[in-house]
């Protein structure tokens, strides 16, 4: 059964840290990597709203799908306890779908390699945080 209180909860946490991430910690890198100016930055404002409420949803998703799957294969990756499998759960969700998904950026429209590694690292802390979120709130 699916703890809703957790999976919200997870999907708030996903939106923290890709403020953080993308603000303060890795937002200039961000921007030069996209290609990005100032000036384009306030073009995206205007559409920011509808976008964090689509990547909230999406969040949702993601949690709602990893809530799934965590009880479902417990002890087949890592049988010592439940937070360690549902961690495991999330690391071959990431390299499974979407380490390999987004490759296509680099590989077919032309985006830089630390643009991919930087992307790919946020949706692989953001998984991770999120499994233990999940995993806490049985």
């Amino acid at each position: 059964m699916v703890n809703y209180i957790a999976m919200l909860g997870a999907a708030i946490a996903s939106m923290i840290i890709g403020f953080l991430w993308y603000g303060p910690l890795f937002g200039k890198i961000w921007m030069d990597l996209s290609g990005f100016k100032k000036e384009d930055m306030g073009k995206m404002k205007t559409s920011a709203q509808t976008g964090y409420v689509v990547q909230f949803i999406a969040s949702i998703v993601m949690a709602f799908v990893l809530a799934i799957l965590i009880p479902e294969t417990r002890g087949i990756i890592l049988e010592s306890s439940r937070f360690w499998n549902a961690l495991g759960i999330a690391f071959i969700g990431w390299l499974g779908f979407i380490a390999t998904t987004t490759l296509g950026s680099v590989l077919w429209e032309g985006k830089p390699v630390k643009l991919y590694l930087l992307n790919n690292a946020y949706h692989l802390v953001s998984l991770l945080v999120m499994a233990a979120i999940l995993v806490s709130f049985p």
